[in-house]
């Protein structure tokens, strides 16, 4: 703890270091972002207040890791690939919470909640391996957490999770859908970021660059625009 202190305290960001600035950017809107959540909760019906208080806690815990990894980039030039793993073992789960939690209305079971539980941990778990820990089979482990985030497409999409919402109907119908788009389009930034960053077949079509612009961007859009949608849906609700 202390070396990560000094190192907030002794670390600058150059003014043409744009990588850092998204850490920067990412960190400040994560933290707007939460206290906007969280002020607003007194507002809901209460039956939403638990979905709002969630999309805070998502971009609080990011917001966190935020002021970290912008820090440890600054001090080593490095990416702080460690930290934004553990910052999404924190937070996608949460963000597989919220399908459920809006979902509860149509009958939801806890069954739902913990295969997408378990579908984010081994996609996130074996892209550590293959960014981290054995990068030179980075494109097997890739491969792996591949299969378990279309496992979540499929299960959102066409599976159980798509036809409660249906059977839902109205604006948790909407949110599901807005959602959905944002883990097929959203969620789609990070296997590219993903490709960027390590060495496997498809090197030759994109190259090398450095991953944590897309992860940063990526981030920000996935993880403020859901707590959007949940918001949406929280005040819709509550005013009907």
């Amino acid at each position: 703890m202390n070396n990560l202190l000094s190192i907030s305290l002794v670390s600058k960001m150059l003014p043409t270091d744009y990588v850092g600035f998204t850490f920067f950017i990412g960190c400040m809107a994560m933290m707007a972002a939460s206290a906007f959540f969280f002020l607003s909760l007194s507002q809901f019906d209460k039956k939403w207040r638990v979905s709002v208080l969630v999309s805070g806690l998502i971009t609080f815990i990011a917001a966190v890791h935020y002021f970290y990894m912008r820090d440890y980039w600054a001090s080593f030039g490095e990416s702080p690939t460690f930290f934004r793993y553990v910052d999404w073992v924190l937070t996608v789960p949460l963000m597989c919470l919220e399908f459920y939690l809006i979902l509860k209305v149509a009958g939801a079971k806890q069954s739902l909640l913990w295969k997408m539980i378990i579908y984010s941990l081994v996609m996130l778990v074996t892209g550590y391996f293959g960014e981290a820990v054995d990068p030179t089979n980075a494109w097997v482990w890739g491969l792996v957490s591949g299969i378990a985030y279309f496992a979540i497409v499929y299960e959102i999409w066409l599976g159980e999770a798509s036809k409660l919402a249906a059977a839902a109907g109205g604006e948790v119908l909407s949110a599901h859908k807005i959602l959905c788009w944002f883990v097929l389009v959203g969620w789609a930034i990070y296997p590219l970021g993903y490709m960027l960053g390590t060495d496997g077949w498809y090197t030759g079509l994109l190259g090398k660059g450095n991953v944590d612009v897309a992860y940063n961007i990526a981030d920000a859009i996935n993880k403020i625009g859901f707590g959007l949608v949940i918001y949406n849906l929280a005040v819709k609700s509550t005013k009907e």
